[in-house]
């Protein structure tokens, strides 16, 4: 008799086309219970189809004498959204080095820091809005402020992902030369991770527009306020033009940003 092969009794690793299907059936096994328990039927998305299309159909005709009422109030939206980019990304990019792992090798400095950004990302920007609105009252303030605390979660976490993908080699060699720590930062890190970090902030600024056209909702400034007002009073005519020229407005960001990142990056 041969031998037996100790290599053909060792246990054999499952397949490749057994492990994507396990995953396949375990991914649809979470959609489905997940649509069970919050309800989400198929059938009632059709059944409730014309009901949406009545909804739509009281959108027209637009009220185009209503676009005077919503300039300033869009002007402010784009206002908060710079500013809270703007002060989002200051702060995010130190708090970004301390959380990095391969800037910051003591874990009590870079601990509390990514603990830092996982708390700001915890918070929705609404929640956001609507405690600053309690603190400091209703207006734009608050606005500027929950974009900032928004923009600085959401920077931090891309921008230390960044910083710890960069290139080693021209760190050692600042290293081995005997460069100081914020030398190693400014020379070694900062050029190759800012181009980057300037591609997020553009990207973070388009979502920000977006998102402080919502936060008047919760009494935090901006074209927010006309549309939750509009909505109230049922006045679809000029929800309407408060979404066209809000998409307006995100069309054209996208388009300058998109250009912008291109040069960049």
């Amino acid at each position: 008799m041969k031998p037996a092969n100790p290599i053909s009794q060792l246990p054999q690793k499952p397949s490749k086309s057994l492990k994507n299907g396990l995953t396949a059936a375990l991914l649809l096994a979470i959609l489905w219970y997940s649509a069970k328990e919050t309800e989400a039927s198929l059938p009632e998305l059709v059944d409730g189809l014309p009901e949406m299309g009545k909804f739509i159909a009281k959108m027209f005709p637009p009220d185009w004498d209503y676009v005077r009422v919503v300039v300033k109030p869009m002007v402010e939206t784009v206002q908060m959204a710079i500013l809270g980019t703007t002060f989002g990304a200051i702060f995010a990019l130190p708090i970004a080095f301390l959380a990095a792992g391969n800037v910051t090798k003591n874990w009590l400095l870079r601990g509390p820091a990514r603990l830092a950004l996982n708390l700001s990302r915890t918070i929705p920007d609404l929640l956001f809005a609507a405690l600053f609105a309690a603190i400091f009252g209703y207006g734009p303030l608050a606005g500027t402020l929950a974009l900032s605390f928004f923009s600085f979660g959401i920077l931090s976490k891309w921008a230390y992902e960044a910083i710890e993908t960069i290139e080693d080699g021209p760190l050692e060699a600042m290293t081995a030369v005997g460069a100081g720590r914020l030398q190693w930062i400014h020379y070694g890190v900062v050029p190759q991770v800012m181009p980057q970090f300037i591609g997020f902030v553009m990207y973070m600024f388009e979502i920000n527009i977006r998102a402080a056209a919502i936060l008047g909702i919760v009494g935090a400034g901006g074209i927010g306020i006309y549309l939750n007002r509009t909505l109230g009073m049922f006045r679809y005519d000029q929800t309407f033009i408060i979404i066209l020229f809000t998409l307006a407005i995100v069309l054209i960001i996208d388009a300058v940003s998109s250009k912008v990142r291109g040069k960049l990056l």
